[in-house]
């Protein structure tokens, strides 16, 4: 997808972010209890708070922060148990939709995210009807602006640490790799001091849906937006083409 922005995407989500610190709070803190609960409190013998502490530095939360997520997570025995739950539908125009959660109360959230379909004019499906559109990447993304790194030089440091590929976009590097590999290639990288904007493991989709209609623009514009609002809701994955 030559000359497609995903770290457009990003920063837009960014920006909607920020104007909402306290979401960004929430669904982190989430991700390091869970991380914490299935691994513990250090961060050199769990790789997933690792990446969640990545996660969260590339988010701007501030150390601090982590630090007392972390402490939290690790020192309240009777602190809620997250549920993680994951949700599949239709946006306009057959758009795909994943909705990732982690939840201490499913049916509050389920009522949730139904709503946000609702309104949008959209519909929740079953397991599985829109993610086999999907393909599951760790997916890194540089911003060009943050690094004075030649491509070639960026494709053969990905390379090396273990990436399958390095796309250049019009404003950023894009290095994608297996999930298993993942923490591996984002570690090696970070050793190497490469700035990064965004490191997760995401859902890319296979091909891209344009919408033309002012109105689905809107509805699905609605859709994703309730997503956002809802505290459960820790990452929301759509193919449509913005």
């Amino acid at each position: 997808m030559s000359g497609h922005s995903k770290f457009a995407n990003i920063k837009h989500k960014k920006e909607k972010n920020d104007a909402a610190k306290g979401k960004i709070f929430t669904v982190i803190g989430r991700e390091i209890a869970v991380a914490v609960k299935e691994g513990g409190p250090d961060p050199g013998n769990n790789s997933k708070l690792r990446d969640v502490i990545a996660k969260a530095k590339a988010n701007n939360v501030p150390n601090d922060t982590i630090e007392r997520g972390i402490k939290k997570a690790a020192g309240d025995a009777d602190s809620v148990n997250y549920i993680q739950a994951t949700y599949e539908g239709y946006g306009p125009s057959g758009t795909a939709i994943i909705v990732q959660c982690l939840t201490d109360n499913k049916n509050r959230t389920a009522a949730d995210v139904r709503n946000a379909f609702s309104k949008g004019q959209g519909s929740v499906g079953t397991p599985g009807c829109v993610s086999y559109m999907f393909d599951e990447r760790g997916q890194i993304i540089v911003d060009k602006e943050a690094t004075d790194m030649s491509a070639d030089d960026i494709m053969m440091m990905a390379l090396d640490a273990g990436a399958d590929d390095v796309e250049e976009e019009d404003d950023s590097f894009v290095i994608t790799s297996s999930p298993a590999d993942f923490s591996a290639v984002r570690e090696a990288l970070e050793k190497e001091g490469l700035p990064m904007a965004d490191a997760s493991v995401t859902m890319v989709p296979q091909t891209y849906v344009q919408l033309t209609s002012e109105e689905d623009i809107r509805n699905i514009n609605r859709i994703l937006d309730l997503l956002d609002e809802s505290d459960d809701v820790q990452e929301v994955y759509h193919n449509w083409e913005e």
